[in-house]
This record gives structure tokens, C-alpha cells and sequence, in this order.
């Protein structure tokens, strides 16, 4: 079982790459720029994108990180680096930038989740400005569920990107393709976290339910399987479309006033 799920990753981290690099030819495109986190999301998208041959540019962008969130990011683009010549990395510390913020907002009231929504947007502004400057697009690291399911991104943060390879991919799927890719282990064991609280909450934590827990509940809204639902699958299918409602606004397309008559 093991070696056709490894065979099948390999197939489809080929395909991926495959798209990535079809997709930037014909946009007349020549760099990729990914943040790396540390995360097995990022750690598997970045790979993807340095096995497309085209210059790719992986950044770490602390904002007063975990010290083994910021290790495995420089793990990771070392690991790259030392495995493709294509690859460019680059180490933009916003902490400093992230605290100038904070302190000329500092009579606004701003709550919790709106600094730490602040950390995911300044990283999206620099992605974009190293982007910017080499003739490049910026890589999303978003899966299915986070993307498409629960909302669980930054609208304007790590939701601001020009492509999303892993985005129909659920995570359990992105693990097996890490695991296909030989991401170190340390990155692929690691507990899902967005990285963006001092108190290094995990996503499950936040969300309250495990990714393989969401899976099958976005997973069962669209195919309704017979036979009653467990306690906890009540409550994981009630916190899924929890998410869903209150996140629609970030996955859904903006509004958009339409008039009625012409002037």
C-alpha cells in the first residue's frame, strides 16, 4: 500500500509541476515566489515549484516566530536549495515593520484576530513586492479544505495569491504527496499551526475538529452517506458549517452591485 500511495504522489507531484510551469509559460512569467512557513503545505508547494525548472524564490518571514516554526522554514529552503540550482531563498524578518504597525494603531482597539490577520497581510505585501520586481507570481499554499471548506485563510493574507496548486488537494492528500517528495519528517509530523498567535495555537485548536474530521464532513455535505451520524459527527458537521457560513465571504466572489437601468 505504501509504495502505490508513493508511486501515485510522485505521479501527481509531477502533474502539478507540470501545471505550475504551463501556466507561467504562457503568462510570459519567469519567477515563482512562495512563502515558507515551516508547514507541510508550504514545505510541499515550494517543492513543487522548484521542481518546474523555473527561478523560484522561497522567503522566511518571521513575525516574531516560534523558534521551530523558523527552523523548519530554514530546514526547508535548505533542503531546496541543496536539491535544485533554481532556487533562490530570502529572509525578510517584518517583525520591526509588524510593530510600527501595532504602535501607530495602538489607540484603535484593535482585537486579537486583527493582528494576527495584520501578520498574514504584511507577508502578502512583501510576497507581492519581491513578485513585483522579478516578474513573478506569488504561489498559494492553501489546501481544499482551507480554501474551499472552512475559509480558514486570511482574506487579503495568505488568501492573496495568483495561483493555488494544492488547493483541490485535501490534506490528508498533502501529506501523502510530501511524504512522495521526501519532505523531512520533522516538517510532515509537525501540528498543523497558521503561525499567526504568540501563543502558538494549533489549527485544530482553533478550528476545533481535525483536518481528517472536516474532510469527511465536507466530504459527506456533498455525497449524504447513509446510516446516523455519531455524537461527534454531529458536532464535527456543526462546526464545519459553522466555518462555511461565517468564512463565505472570503471564498465567495465579491459583490458586486449590478444596476438596472442605463443613465
Amino acid at each position: 500500500m505504501g509504495e502505490v500511495t508513493i508511486s501515485f504522489g510522485l505521479e501527481l507531484g509531477d502533474e502539478i509541476s507540470a501545471w505550475i510551469r504551463d501556466y507561467a509559460e504562457r503568462a510570459g512569467i519567469s519567477t515563482l515566489v512562495v512563502g515558507v512557513s515551516g508547514g507541510i503545505d508550504s514545505a510541499v508547494t515550494s517543492t513543487l515549484c522548484a521542481k518546474t525548472g523555473l527561478h523560484t524564490i522561497v522567503l522566511n518571514l518571521p513575525i516574531h516566530q516560534a523558534p521551530d516554526q523558523y527552523d523548519l522554514s530554514n530546514r526547508q529552503i535548505d533542503w531546496l536549495k541543496s536539491d535544485w540550482d533554481n532556487v533562490e531563498s530570502r529572509l525578510v524578518d517584518l517583525s520591526g515593520t509588524f510593530d510600527s504597525l501595532m504602535q501607530e494603531l495602538r489607540d484603535e482597539g484593535l482585537s486579537d484576530l486583527a493582528m494576527a490577520n495584520s501578520r498574514a497581510r504584511l507577508r502578502m505585501i512583501t510576497l507581492y513586492a519581491i513578485a513585483s520586481s522579478t516578474n513573478g507570481i506569488v504561489v498559494g499554499t492553501g489546501n481544499k479544505v482551507e480554501d474551499f471548506g472552512v475559509g480558514f485563510f486570511t482574506k487579503y493574507g495568505d488568501g492573496g495569491v495568483d495561483i493555488s496548486p494544492l488547493a483541490d488537494l485535501y490534506k490528508t492528500e498533502v501529506k501523502a504527496l510530501a511524504e512522495s517528495l521526501g519532505i523531512i519528517e520533522e516538517i510532515r509530523s509537525a501540528a498543523p499551526t497558521d503561525g499567526l498567535w504568540n501563543d502558538g495555537r494549533t489549527d485544530e485548536e482553533q478550528l476545533g475538529a481535525t483536518y481528517a474530521e472536516l474532510e469527511w464532513a465536507m466530504a459527506e455535505i456533498d455525497d449524504p452517506s447513509a446510516g446516523e451520524l455519531t455524537e461527534r459527527q454531529h458536532q464535527v458537521m456543526q462546526i464545519y458549517r459553522r466555518f462555511k457560513q461565517e468564512n463565505a465571504h472570503k471564498m465567495n466572489p465579491i459583490p458586486v452591485f449590478k444596476r438596472q437601468s442605463l443613465l
